[in-house]
C-alpha cells in the first residue's frame, strides 16, 4: 500500500436548494482548478433566513487533495 500525503484547504459552498447541493457546488467549483481531489469533511453548516424562511444554505468543507511528485 502506498503512503499518502494530502494538502488540506477550506472552502464554502452555497445553494438555495439543499445542504447536499451546497456541498456539490463547492466540489464542482474546486474540481475546475484543483487536481487530484480525494476527500472532504463538512465542518460547518449554516443557513440564511429571509422573511421567516430558509433562503439558502452555506456549507464549509475541509478538502484534501494529493500533491504532485
Amino acid at each position: 500500500m502506498t503512503e499518502h500525503v494530502y494538502k488540506i484547504i477550506e472552502m464554502t459552498g452555497s445553494s438555495k436548494t439543499s445542504i447536499e447541493q451546497a456541498v456539490q457546488n463547492a466540489i464542482t467549483r474546486m474540481h475546475k482548478t484543483i487536481r487530484d481531489l480525494r476527500w472532504f469533511e463538512v465542518t460547518n453548516t449554516r443557513g440564511y433566513v429571509e422573511n421567516g424562511k430558509v433562503a439558502y444554505w452555506q456549507v464549509t468543507l475541509k478538502v484534501g487533495f494529493g500533491l504532485e511528485e
